[in-house]
């Protein structure tokens, strides 16, 4: 089926949209509108053993027995429908057409009923009958046809998906939460799954699939299409969860049509009500919300954590509160295989993300430490970086990360960086912010250039040289030093020392605060050069004036606060006979992780500043993946004189429109 083909069927059930304006707000018709779809495709799936069902449940009429597993061989799905009732012939009686309908889907197998309900189905067949509207809905969707044998289920995966996006406009909602555009679910997981294609031919292979934020299912079934288009035999179980309830609705029927367990599917959030707990899967792929803030589950999360420790799905840290991106990939790679010592086993792991977990987070994060703990296990195979404009509810740029615990020999110990910003094609026409598309034949080339990223890397001749770079896991990390320079002060007597004095808590406390300010003002103008000088001559002006000079390190800081003053040449501060540091010019320094910090101090920073020092009891340790960075090519600037020209070309061009507008 061509693109104009599933277009007019979406189109066929977006009209609904004419008969509910009026009685609905416009962000309501999708709450309509999709589960009647959904209720449709059952309807059409389950037709050809409509008969074969309705005689079986003639059969079993009056036996004490569990009906539902023959039911289901009758229909030869995981579901099936009890009724005798169709669409059409509900639309045909309008009197009667809810109760009809109320019955039809109370015939229905609990797994089918339970996505309707999810829906809230039935409170709206009551507000369109009392509209007097459901007949006439009822007859526009018994005409749409979506017979399996014309509409396979991967094309109405697309027509769900139009439907949805529509939904999310009229609803003002992120429609990029629902769902992903298909070119980027094939590039995904061709770079997920590819590698393994020799060993998926294998007979009798079974492959478990998960998808923790699987919205409508797209990237579900595009793994199963991949693997079962290399293995026509391959068994292939996908499993996912979802918290979107129209979402999940749409990815569990999905899973009915097409005789796959619907229980697979879970509703919730998969950080505080994780579906598949114990769950090991082969593949993991996602494409989580961008920079959500996991506030909602911060307890749950918290507690996972502090009680299970290393266990915990969320080891060795927690991200920050309002992105919980990096979140999803610790659920995700909790979840992987373990690789026994023939190193069998093992799990490939891919997620989309934006650019903030590159980076985001300073040394020692939670981010930093996420990382770091995945770099030191060797899990991180490569990131791929994607054009901007890809998806509907966002025009950033985004990024593959791909992770298995059980890399081939050539990339141990290594990350590929991928540069695929630069492949797209201009779309005809936007769909939302989604402006640029991934072609075929580039999905292609881009598949083939990760598969050989070593070699391309490694020749320095090959045109594609510059879009793949390999780098060590430990060139990632580094060291996060602390360079602290001496506190260096003079020492003077002012107007604004001694009113620096008269608020400094230490002084107040005086008995005689007011007398020992007073005492000191004959010094105003008095500078020293060192402390014991300033302090010694101070004290004994306090005593002639027949004051005691207070004690204590309190009162000995703010005595320095007020009368000390910066000065590059003056005393060096001293605290249990070492340097004082000066916080105002303490500095940091990022010190690639394999090189020593001592000898960096001493090449690139002494011969600029002499008496900086390494305090090391702060030094930490840091990750981050600067991917742009290692991608930059310097551009000069133009020439001065080509700027000029053009500014006076424009200039003169201005000057031109303005003479014709007042003439």
């Amino acid at each position: 089926m061509n693109t104009n083909k599933h277009t007019e069927l979406a189109n066929h059930a977006w009209s609904v949209a004419d008969l509910l304006r009026g009685d609905y707000k416009r962000s309501d018709y999708g709450k309509v509108i999709l589960p009647f779809t959904v209720l449709r495709r059952l309807e059409c799936v389950l037709k050809p053993t409509r008969e074969k069902v309705l005689q079986e449940v003639e059969r079993l009429k009056g036996l004490d027995i569990d009906t539902d597993t023959f039911l289901r061989k009758a229909s030869g799905h995981s579901f099936y429908n009890k009724s005798s009732y169709t669409l059409k012939a509900i639309a045909n009686d309008p009197t009667h057409a809810a109760t009809y309908l109320n019955h039809y889907i109370g015939a229905f197998s609990q797994n089918a009923q339970e996505v309707l309900e999810k829906y809230e189905f039935r409170q709206h067949i009551r507000r369109l009958d009392g509209a007097n509207l459901l007949y006439q809905v009822v007859g526009r969707f018994a005409d749409l046809d979506v017979r399996p044998e014309v509409v396979s289920n991967h094309q109405m995966g697309y027509i769900f998906e139009e439907l949805i996006r529509r939904f999310a406009e009229q609803s003002n909602e992120t429609a990029g939460e629902h769902f992903t555009p298909r070119e980027v679910i094939e590039l995904m997981v061709n770079l997920l799954i590819a590698p393994d294609d020799d060993a998926l031919t294998v007979p009798g292979i079974v492959r478990k699939v998960l998808d923790p934020a699987c919205g409508t299912g797209g990237m579900l079934s595009a793994a199963h299409e991949h693997i079962t288009g290399l293995n026509p035999d391959a068994t292939v179980e996908v499993y996912g969860q979802e918290l979107n309830p129209e979402s999940w609705a749409i990815c569990r029927s999905d899973l009915m049509i097409k005789g796959q367990d619907p229980d697979n599917i879970k509703f919730g959030n998969s950080f505080s009500d994780d579906g598949h707990y114990r769950g090991r899967f082969d593949y993991l792929l996602a494409n989580p919300p961008f920079g959500v803030e996991w506030k909602k589950v911060k307890d749950e999360v918290e507690n996972d954590l502090k009680t299970l420790a290393e266990n915990s799905r969320f080891w060795p840290a927690l991200p920050r509160i309002n992105d919980g991106s990096l979140l999803f990939l610790q659920h995700m790679l909790s979840k992987m295989k373990p690789v026994d010592e023939n190193g069998d086993g093992g799990s490939r792991v891919a997620i989309v993300f934006n650019g903030s977990p590159l980076f985001t987070g300073a040394a020692g994060s939670g981010e930093s430490q996420i990382r770091q703990w995945i770099l030191e296990n060797d899990w991180l195979e490569g990131i791929i970086a994607l054009p901007d404009q890809l998806f509907y509810n966002t025009g950033i740029s985004t990024y593959f990360w791909v992770l298995t615990n059980r890399k081939s020999k050539d990339y141990r110990g290594k990350v590929v960086l991928l540069d695929a910003r630069e492949y797209w094609q201009k779309m005809r026409k936007s769909l939302g912010d989604k402006r640029k598309r991934i072609g075929e034949d580039q999905i292609a080339e881009i598949t083939r250039l990760y598969a050989d990223a070593v070699e391309v890397a490694q020749n320095e001749d090959h045109e594609l040289h510059s879009k793949v770079k390999i780098f060590r896991n430990e060139d990632f990390g580094y060291h996060r030093i602390t360079v602290e320079r001496p506190l260096k002060l003079r020492f003077e007597m002012t107007e604004e020392a001694l009113a620096a004095l008269a608020v400094a808590k230490p002084i107040q406390k005086l008995d005689n605060a007011e007398e020992f300010v007073a005492a000191l003002r004959p010094l105003i103008g008095k500078t020293w050069k060192k402390k014991s000088e300033a302090w010694l001559e101070m004290n004994d002006t306090v005593i002639a004036a027949g004051l005691l000079w207070p004690t204590g390190a309190p009162f000995n800081k703010a005595l320095r606060d007020a009368v000390g003053v910066r000065d590059p040449e003056g005393e060096v501060q001293k605290v249990k006979g070492a340097p004082e540091p000066d916080a105002e010019l303490r500095d940091y320094e990022n010190v690639p992780l394999d090189e020593d910090i001592d000898a960096y101090l001493e090449r690139e920073v002494l011969p600029h500043v002499p008496d900086a020092w390494i305090d090391h009891e702060k030094t930490k340790v840091g990750y981050e993946i600067p991917f742009t960075r290692h991608f930059y090519v310097y551009q000069r600037p133009r020439p001065l004189s080509e700027i000029d020209a053009e500014l006076k070309d424009l200039e003169s061009q201005i000057q031109k429109l303005l003479g014709e507008v007042t003439k």
